[in-house]
């Protein structure tokens, strides 16, 4: 069974960190190109972070650029999500997904729609004093 499980959200201060786990299984990550996106209510879709296997470039979203970091081991088939100088307007459901490597890794956050390729079930983070 194809399946992704994230963790690692939850409620934080502004101006705080924390890092999100995706864990893959029925798959391996290293064959993907592997992204994080968010979804906040009332909001559209964002694509944010996104990382190719083939070639471990990353592309980052403008409004996350600098705060959040987009890393990926694949000896543990997981990917992560390190987020730094959180800011109330962070506050959402994030997801992780992956496409096949015929995507970039600017392609696949730019272009991916929701249910497009293998998504999890989502983890919610919320920032808040």
């Amino acid at each position: 069974q194809l399946q992704f499980v994230e963790s690692g959200g939850g409620l934080v201060q502004p101006g705080g960190s924390l890092r999100l786990s995706c864990v893959a299984s029925g798959f391996r990550l290293d064959y993907y190109v592997v992204g994080w996106f968010r979804q906040a209510p009332g909001k559209e879709h964002e694509g944010l972070s996104c990382i190719s296997s083939l070639d471990d470039h990353t592309y980052s979203a403008d409004s996350v650029k600098g705060r959040f970091t987009i890393s990926k081991d694949n000896a543990k088939n997981t990917a992560y999500l390190q987020m730094n100088s959180l800011k109330p307007e962070d506050t959402a459901v994030y997801y992780c997904a992956a496409r096949p490597l015929s995507f970039t890794a600017q392609t696949m956050c730019v272009s991916t729609s929701w249910g497009q390729g293998f998504w999890g079930q989502g983890t919610q983070v919320t920032v808040s004093s």
